[in-house]
């Protein structure tokens, strides 16, 4: 299958700049970079994708044990990167696409030259010496609700996930990006996200990285921006006057100063 239609790919910006990839988070799409890309498309050429079971891209492409494993969304990043022979490309991943994209850049290092992780958690679980932000319980009650009412669930989880209550449009967008992603794949996808262990992933990164957080997060608190930031060698940690899981779109000034600045020291 052609991989512009599978993965609804979308190639914008200054074709003689360096790339940056966009990759989304769960029960987004490529939509919720619309207020970054402009901040890039002068200087960078700007590639932008859906997975497959989110947004538009082919669902006939999906299939529940490829996708049971982050290893098939990196697979969906390898396969742009590889059909558009990107080299060195910038990978800028929000939430579980930040560990895709570590993932992505083990398995194809030619590929990607650099992260920016925005909002990051290997791990949602608490464990002994590591503060995830939810208990094993809290994860299962999490995946039944949202597996027998994804619509309600979705109603209910999107503002919080969002934060900033004084700006109900916020969290409103992101329930109707979820409520709009089918609610099988939805599963999948949920499942492999917040059963996910990507720790050990971490030690593999040999590229420059920028670790992006929110001063209070209650998908991904600060002390996993600090592990994340300590298991990268080098990388940069900076936390951004924001508050809730998606800076990109409650705070996109400072999200992109911080990654526009990252891009001009690689440069």
């Amino acid at each position: 299958m052609d991989i512009d239609r599978r993965n609804n790919v979308t190639v914008t910006g200054n074709p003689q700049g360096p790339t940056v990839v966009l990759a989304h988070g769960f029960g987004c799409d490529q939509n919720m970079w619309r207020l970054t890309v402009p901040a890039l498309v002068e200087d960078y050429r700007v590639v932008l994708f859906d997975y497959v079971g989110s947004g538009r891209a082919e669902p006939s492409a999906f299939s529940d044990d490829r996708y049971a494993s982050l290893g098939g969304y990196a697979r969906d990043v390898v396969e742009v990167c590889e059909a558009l022979d990107l080299r060195d490309a910038v990978f800028v991943g929000h939430s579980v696409s930040a560990m895709i994209g570590v993932l992505a850049a083990d398995r194809a290092p030619e590929r990607i030259g650099a992260l920016v992780m925005v909002a990051p958690s290997p791990r949602y679980i608490d464990d002994e010496g590591y503060r995830g932000g939810f208990s094993a319980e809290d994860i299962d009650e999490l995946l039944a609700s949202l597996e027998s009412n994804y619509l309600g669930w979705s109603a209910a989880m999107a503002p919080v996930i969002m934060g900033n209550a004084e700006r109900p449009e916020l969290g409103e967008e992101l329930t109707n990006s979820f409520c709009a992603t089918d609610p099988d794949m939805a599963r999948v996808f949920a499942r492999t996200t917040f059963l996910s262990d990507s720790r050990d992933d971490l030690k593999s990164v040999r590229v420059p990285t920028l670790v992006l957080e929110c001063t209070q997060d209650v998908i991904a608190p600060r002390e996993v921006g600090a592990f994340v930031h300590q298991a990268i060698p080098g990388s940069k940690l900076v936390t951004l006057d924001a508050t809730g899981h998606c800076p990109h779109l409650s705070a996109p000034e400072a999200t992109n100063e911080a990654i526009t600045g990252f891009l001009a020291g690689l440069h």
